[in-house]
């Protein structure tokens, strides 16, 4: 049986953009803007304190995400804590397509290994990404989110598999973040059932493209990022993001909808000072880095 440790610790988990154009539920990156979140073992009761993004929204009770991902992954190990305290400062933007549920679930299942003593014998690194894949039902972003930097993941004989690729040190991102979100299931919700042989064919050709653009060729990004599967399909949802993904592509910026939107990514690779500057009124624009590293324990 499991026995807890004294005292709080933290995790710092990044933000993440996920389909990258045509990496659809499949290929992910984790971006330098992260949350942090600290948790400790109490007697009895459960106490949940939030700051920043999304504080005046989620729940402080045991519905809270991060807390359920914290209790899914205490049953892997064997033992739930008598009580608990949750402490989270977020930065990562909610319904804005930046992983902001991958990256609590994934802090959730850090946290609650953090804090059983011998955890990582309990609940090896490839037990806990398959844990907070099956709890956000994909694995595109919770993969860049645990691990960090440019995953390619899916799924094969019933298990979840996330494979790490370096990225050419050139490459950053650019991400406009509109002042409304979309849900990801509404936005899930616009997709046909049912895709053209020649749309599917081109978008895997792009995706494979993709993958070498961002690990050695960033020459080829914008080609590399064209979409026929998800992004137009989405309009009705979100007009504003497709008219900028458009402007900027017309202007030859590698720029995609990032995950299910509305926020818009653009690669870039020297001047990006340029493509902050075209951010549109009420828009937020952060110019940020590949992350290399995904849930870090703090000391």
């Amino acid at each position: 049986m499991p026995t807890f440790v004294d005292g709080p610790v933290r995790v710092s988990v990044p933000a993440t953009s996920a389909n990258l154009g045509p990496g659809y539920d499949t290929l992910g990156l984790a971006l330098s803007l992260r949350d942090e979140l600290e948790a400790e073992v109490l007697p009895d009761g459960l106490v949940v304190d939030v700051a920043g993004a999304g504080a005046d929204a989620v729940p402080r009770d045991e519905s809270h995400l991060v807390v359920r991902s914290m209790r899914a992954a205490f049953a892997l190990m064997g033992e739930q804590p008598p009580g608990l305290r949750l402490s989270c400062r977020n930065v990562i933007p909610h319904a804005r397509g930046l992983g902001s549920s991958s990256a609590a679930i994934v802090a959730g299942v850090v946290l609650a290994r953090a804090l059983v003593a011998g955890g990582q014998l309990l609940a090896s690194d490839d037990s806990l990404f398959e844990l907070a894949a099956d709890l956000e039902g994909h694995p595109d972003n919770v993969a860049p989110a645990f691990y960090g930097g440019f995953v390619i993941s899916g799924r094969e004989d019933g298990r979840w598999y996330a494979v790490r690729a370096g990225v050419d040190p050139r490459v950053t991102a650019v991400v406009y973040v509109p002042p409304t979100g979309v849900e990801t299931v509404v936005a899930r919700g616009l997709l046909p059932g049912s895709v053209p042989h020649a749309d599917a064919a081109a978008n895997s050709g792009r995706a494979a493209l993709l993958v070498a653009a961002l690990t050695g060729q960033p020459e080829h990004l914008l080609a590399a990022t064209r979409d026929w599967l998800h992004q137009d399909q989405r309009e009705p949802a979100m007009p504003e993001t497709l008219a900028l993904v458009r402007r900027l592509r017309s202007h030859g910026v590698p720029a995609v909808v990032s995950g299910a939107g509305p926020t818009v990514l653009a690669f870039g690779t020297t001047n990006t000072a340029a493509l902050t500057q075209r951010c549109p009124d009420g828009w937020a624009c952060h110019d940020l880095a590949i992350e290399p590293s995904g849930a870090v324990l703090l000391t």
